[in-house]
């Protein structure tokens, strides 16, 4: 995908903020959508299939990690959260629902056009048909290398786009150990301890997804030390 093909909804209760925002990515080549509150979103995303989804937390009523979490159930469009300054709970959790990546206001537009730009190129690319598929087995989990799809027997099993780079990074490299900073690294992020914690949210939610018992990893390891590592079968 081309990240000037992607179709954004802006979520926020604020209508300045909400309209600056809507002209500023239009000039940056997106097409873009915006939503007043999450009942208003929710509307809009029963018609309409988007890219990725710019989402600020604090709003009346339903607020944006519940409206997260509510939208793990059935899709697996990238959210960006918007956040208060400060407000670390609101990113972890937001983290721990299903969200991507966070940005805390006030915030420069061009650091959320970079931010959205790197979200946009972790979503794995389509593959032609006849391209042989790579696949690894982790018990009743099969991961499919070139499709980015995570299937338990015949059921697929939603992946963020998060969770699909980290799967991809580790399918690399299976067997081998790799550290917080470099994930941080891989996935684009700046580096800090703040990241390596946001990582470690990620790996939680993805054991979830792929593990029998995810507080005790058969597949996906912690390596005291070193980090984590991927082990298939």
């Amino acid at each position: 995908m081309s990240d000037v093909d992607a179709h954004l909804l802006i979520v926020d209760d604020d209508e300045r903020i909400r309209g600056l925002l809507q002209k500023f990515l239009i000039r940056n080549g997106f097409l873009v959508s915006a939503a007043r509150d999450a009942a208003h979103a929710r509307r809009l995303l029963a018609g309409l299939d988007f890219d990725l989804i710019v989402l600020d937390v604090m709003m009346p009523g339903e607020d944006g990690i519940s409206l997260t979490r509510d939208l793990r159930q059935t899709i697996t469009t990238p959210i960006l959260l918007l956040t208060a300054k400060g407000e670390t709970e609101d990113r972890i959790s937001g983290l721990e629902v299903g969200a991507d990546d966070y940005l805390s206001k006030p915030f420069e537009p061009k650091e959320l056009l970079l931010r959205i730009n790197a979200i946009l190129r972790r979503m794995p690319a389509l593959t032609p048909e006849d391209t042989a598929p790579k696949v690894l087995s982790l018990g009743p989990i099969r991961y499919d290398v070139d499709r980015g799809e995570l299937w338990r027997d015949n059921e697929l099993v939603r992946l963020t786009a998060t969770e699909n780079q980290l799967m991809k990074i580790f399918a690399a490299r299976p067997g081998e150990a790799i550290s917080r900073a470099n994930l941080v690294e891989d996935l684009g992020r700046d580096h800090g301890q703040a990241q390596e914690r946001a990582v470690d949210v990620q790996i939680t939610r993805l054991r979830r997804k792929i593990e029998h018992d995810p507080k005790q990893p058969r597949y996906l390891q912690t390596v005291r030390g070193a980090g984590y590592m991927l082990a298939p079968d």
